[in-house]
């Protein structure tokens, strides 16, 4: 079996047409890839079932943001694979953020969260929207908290979720819990079958696509078990991307040298998960994967090629957890639970 840092330089190697031909894509690169864990778990971060059903509850509930109405699930619509298919998402007043709202599903894999990787974690993650004044708009964390500690059924439920703790109800136990149900936020499917031995899960056309996928160079930063998500890559890398304003990455690191990078999205649902980009700005699977080449790689793909990568793509749609994924009832509001 091949390792990652082989197979890499064997792809850098294959400049040809012809000498693509003389590789088994089906078999030679899948090493590069891997399929989905049953969970994403985290030393610092126990899976709980207690822990799980409370981050569930908060993941939909509405009372902590600055007018009761928004909550994760406003903008990662889990029945819509964790996203709102808008360019930005509105916040509490209605006003928009500064970039798309990526999926939740798989994210905990991911090397980082937020499209320039500012939180290490899904549980760090979780905190962010919910004070941010655009987003969810509650004024602080004393608030979230407050709200939450009005509720004798939220009391009770970060007592099971972190036993033995003095004081459970607080805003760094309410990202553990979010963080919790979210390392659960997976979608399986043909690709994992595929990857785990199945021949027969993926089409001859789909192969087809995968080998063109792979040809064409995408393989390089979609790889891993979310066929990215993995590293940050500059937008336009090859060829300069029009009129990108967003700093990306250089202004969490403060390192001009990543002007213009962006956390290499994961493919898998990317069906699904339109528009494209930070900016929302690419409407159509289409349209992306002509300008990935074009842009990142230097190559110039027909229509056949880029409808048969696209083939591909749709294999890589996984199934929701529709159970797992249902509302939950979220305990009763009480006299003094306070709004914002």
């Amino acid at each position: 079996m091949h390792s990652t840092a082989r197979i890499l330089a064997l792809l850098a190697g294959l400049s040809t047409a012809s000498a693509f031909a003389q590789v088994d894509l089906s078999d030679q690169y899948l090493p590069m890839f891997m399929p989905l864990p049953a969970e994403a778990a985290a030393a610092g971060n126990e899976l709980t079932e207690a822990k799980i059903n409370l981050g569930r509850q908060l993941f939909y509930e509405t009372r902590i943001s600055k007018g009761g109405k928004m909550s994760c699930n406003s903008c990662h619509i889990l029945e819509k694979y964790g996203n709102d298919n808008l360019p930005f998402s509105p916040g509490h007043e209605g006003k928009l953020g500064g970039r798309s709202s990526p999926s939740v599903y798989n994210a905990a894999l991911h090397i980082a969260q937020f499209w320039d990787g500012r939180a290490p974690s899904v549980e760090e993650q979780a905190k962010g929207p919910v004070l941010n004044p655009v987003e969810m708009g509650a004024p602080d964390e004393a608030f979230v908290v407050k709200v939450l500690k009005s509720m004798p059924g939220y009391v009770e439920a970060f007592k099971a979720a972190f036993p033995g703790e003095a004081d459970p109800v607080n805003y760094n136990n309410f990202g553990k819990a979010v963080g919790a149900f979210e390392r659960k936020l997976l979608t399986p499917g043909k690709w994992d079958a595929y990857l785990k031995g199945n021949k027969e899960a993926l089409t001859a056309e789909e192969k087809k696509g995968f080998s063109i996928f792979v040809k064409t160079g995408c393989v390089t930063c979609h790889n891993g078990v979310g066929v990215g998500g993995m590293m940050y890559q500059k937008l336009g890398l090859i060829k300069a991307w029009p009129d990108l304003k967003d700093n990306g990455r250089a202004d969490i690191s403060k390192n001009v040298g990543e002007k213009g990078f962006f956390k290499v999205p994961s493919l898998r649902n990317i069906t699904e998960t339109y528009p494209y980009l930070h900016d929302g700005s690419v409407k159509t699977l289409d349209e992306m994967v002509k300008k990935m080449a074009e842009h990142q790689l230097g190559k110039t793909l027909s229509d056949e090629e880029t409808a048969s990568i696209i083939t591909f793509l749709k294999s890589l749609k996984g199934e929701l957890p529709a159970d797992y994924i249902k509302a939950p009832k979220l305990p009763e509001s009480t006299a003094d639970t306070p709004k914002a």
